[in-house]
């Protein structure tokens, strides 16, 4: 994407991908709320995105030169070795296996006692 934001634009960006709110990046540059929502959507437009989290990726790899061409075969590679580490993970604290959901249970189960 060779995009190209005004000045503007780009600092609004660079405050928005960082995760400043609106009303905070209003108050940095000293201009309405709604200018603000006005250049983003004119940001949104230009890069072809509808959401803000989408305009931080674009953000961080433009800024520190990450290539937005990642083919499939990689992103599967990626995906599988992140799930892969953590299911290694969850195996090797199997009395803790998905830990999230049984502490929850757990926690639950016991206020019922404790009401009994």
């Amino acid at each position: 994407m060779d995009t190209v934001l005004s000045d503007r634009e780009a600092q609004i960006a660079e405050r928005i991908a960082w995760g400043a709110s609106q009303k905070e990046v209003a108050n940095d540059l000293g201009i309405s709320r709604y200018t603000v929502d006005n250049i983003l959507r004119k940001i949104y437009q230009k890069l072809h995105i509808g959401k803000i989290n989408e305009l931080s990726a674009w953000w961080f790899c433009t800024t520190f030169g990450i290539s937005f061409d990642l083919s499939p075969l990689k992103r599967t590679i990626g995906a599988c070795c992140l799930l892969g580490i953590f299911m290694v993970g969850e195996y090797f604290h199997h009395e803790q296996f998905c830990r999230y959901r049984s502490r929850r249970i757990a926690r639950t189960e016991y206020r019922i006692n404790e009401k009994l």
